[in-house]
């Protein structure tokens, strides 16, 4: 943990703990930590829902099979209240950004120290190294707090408004939007076109920073807990009991927004 001499400061464990694993270099840099776990609770979600799917009784259900049912239609509400065009991919898109979010998101309940301490000792470090902050293995596990994942999500959604505004609408509507929305005068074209466009790029970089920002606050607030040292499971149990709220509220919020801006784009005006 990268820290001076033989002693473990504050900082340089907070620094370490908030640094991805990565390999390459400069723009080829990979954080291998950030895609081995948003693949690995992909790959959850995925074939936990198509378990259930499968097994699916008509009778009374089983209490993981009444959860994803109530998942199902509380997403299928959301889709047909927001969502006024017609397509089949926006309700299992919905579903599948709501619940990917969601478990990403509730890896910030495991303490922090729990799986980087088994990662280096995987590395070969000893427990000596470990807990005088020298290990070299860094290990993030909460996927949203890395910005590159939050921005990767927002730019999927970002490409999914462009394909469904040039579908439904067609190139030259796609540009009419651009340049001749909200006045449709000619010599404020040029004022148009730069108002919307701004418009435009500010919707997945806010829904990306929203995310990010939340989600790495809250993981900071539970590194600083993590330095009090003996009474930190306390303190972290409750801070964890508050973060039920705010984790699946940001899963909730991007799943929104990614409908509303859909919706939005697949509009004829």
């Amino acid at each position: 943990m990268a820290a001076t001499g033989d002693t473990l400061t504050s900082q340089s464990y907070i620094q370490h703990h908030l640094t991805n694993a990565t390999i390459g270099e400069g723009f080829w840099t990979w954080h291998i930590d950030t895609l081995a776990w948003s693949i690995l609770l992909g790959l959850v979600f995925i074939l936990s829902f198509r378990s259930v799917a499968k097994k699916a009784t008509t009778g009374v259900p089983g209490k993981f099979q009444c959860a994803v049912e109530m998942i199902v239609e509380f997403v299928g509400k959301s889709v047909k209240e927001t969502y006024h065009g017609e397509s089949k991919l926006i309700a299992p898109l919905s579903l599948t950004i709501f619940m990917w979010i969601l478990l990403m998101n509730c890896m910030d309940w495991i303490p922090v120290d729990w799986i980087s301490t088994l990662t280096s000792l995987a590395a070969g470090d000893s427990w000596e190294t470990i807990e005088k902050g020298q290990s070299h293995v860094y290990h993030k596990i909460v996927p949203t707090t890395d910005l590159n994942m939050t921005f990767g999500l927002s730019l999927g959604v970002f490409a999914l408004m462009i394909f469904y505004s040039i579908r439904i609408k067609g190139v030259g509507g796609f540009l009419k939007e651009l340049y001749a929305h909200p006045f449709n005068t000619p010599w404020l074209y040029w004022f148009n076109f730069i108002l919307e466009t701004i418009a435009l790029i500010a919707k997945p970089v806010s829904l990306a920073l929203r995310l990010f920002g939340n989600l790495y606050a809250a993981e900071l607030i539970f590194i600083l807990i993590a330095t009090i040292g003996v009474f930190q499971l306390p303190v972290h149990f409750l801070w964890a009991a508050f973060h039920l709220l705010v984790i699946p509220l940001q899963a909730f919020i991007f799943m929104m927004l990614t409908i509303v801006y859909l919706s939005m784009m697949s509009e004829k005006h």
